[in-house]
């Protein structure tokens, strides 16, 4: 591990990739940036001021390399499934810290079988530090306080809260997070978490959830990293997630039509919302509801809000969600993130 805290951000010149590098190089963090294409990295280096690496993960020896002075590692490359379990591997042992923005179930999985040899080398494991997951995760401790032995868990994601003026012709996704989440998209199936354990539903759940505006709202289940995150920091037994019908999700969409991702203007339009609802043994019922920017400008700061803490010493040993680490409190540290109990 290096002896001056530094950052490595892999996958620094996708779309997501250069947003948070351009952030924590704002931020004041030492940080190299890294990725595969030599010319790309060596380009956004020189633009950014700071060193550049380019290297591939299917080699140990090189990332070994490639480690040798850093302390955290936030990888921003995805699809994760390619990436994320060798950068994790090479983390664990080479003694740093691994943080990713992703949002594949599988990779949470990942990051939770590292849970014993994270901690044996004394650093930290997680994923999900973008929009996905730390609003869901916060929203879903601070709730699980409220209720007397919480035993279920119910979370509803709205992707975009805008005027029907705003939403038109809003761009919500990068090419790489469309990539990233229809790649292998089905091959999982539709979970939940039952009693402690994860099934697949033999069809999806539709529910409603009244988001604050325009009535309740039907939703359908999809398997989030939720399912993971939230039952290790809240020990809550039975979880649902769900996202809203009809929000523009990334299917089907032709990548060689669309630009790299939102503009900065469009990065600013509406509002991401998040409902959670738990159950007591008792029956009894607490719903709280988190209001955030939308993905990318909350992934853009959240990402490097951890890594600082991070970098700063601020972490627990071996596989953690955002609030086991850092409490419920975490995501209001982010813009103008608010929690507001239903």
């Amino acid at each position: 591990m290096a002896a001056t805290p530094r950052l490595l951000v892999y996958g620094a010149t996708g779309y997501t990739g250069k947003l948070v590098a351009e952030h924590a190089r704002q931020s004041g963090l030492d940080i190299v940036v890294a990725g595969r294409n030599q010319e790309r990295v060596a380009a956004l280096g020189e633009e950014l001021g700071v060193e550049s690496r380019a290297f591939t993960v299917g080699d140990p020896e090189i990332l070994r390399t490639a480690l040798r002075d850093i302390t955290v590692v936030l990888n921003v490359a995805g699809p994760f499934r390619d990436t994320a379990r060798p950068l994790m591997d090479a983390c664990v042992d080479n003694g740093v810290h691994y943080l990713d923005t992703t949002a594949e179930y599988d990779v949470f999985a990942t990051a939770r079988s590292r849970h014993t040899e994270a901690a044996a080398a004394g650093v930290m494991v997680m994923s999900g530090v973008g929009w996905d997951v730390v609003p869901s995760d916060c929203v879903a401790a601070h709730t699980a306080a409220r209720v007397a032995d919480p035993v279920g868990l119910r979370l509803a994601l709205k992707l975009l809260s805008a005027t029907p003026e705003e939403a038109e012709g809003l761009n919500l996704f990068s090419r790489g997070s469309i990539v990233s989440a229809t790649e292998g998209i089905g091959d999982l199936g539709v979970l939940v978490r039952t009693d402690g354990d994860i099934v697949t539903l033999p069809e999806p759940r539709v529910a409603s959830f009244d988001f604050g505006d325009d009535g309740p709202q039907e939703c359908v289940s999809a398997s989030m990293g939720d399912l993971i995150t939230s039952h290790y920091a809240t020990g809550i037994p039975s979880i649902e997630v769900y996202v809203q019908i009809g929000q523009p999700l990334p299917i089907d969409l032709d990548l060689s039509a669309l630009p790299d991702g939102p503009t900065a203007r469009e990065r600013q339009i509406g509002r991401s919302r998040i409902v959670a609802e738990v159950t007591g043994r008792d029956g009894s019922v607490a719903r709280s509801m988190i209001d955030t920017p939308t993905g990318y400008r909350f992934t853009q700061l959240s990402s490097v809000e951890i890594a600082r803490r991070v970098l700063a010493g601020s972490f627990t040993p071996g596989f953690q969600s955002p609030s086991s680490a850092y409490g419920s409190e975490l995501a209001l540290a982010v813009a103008d993130t608010q929690i507001k109990d239903l």
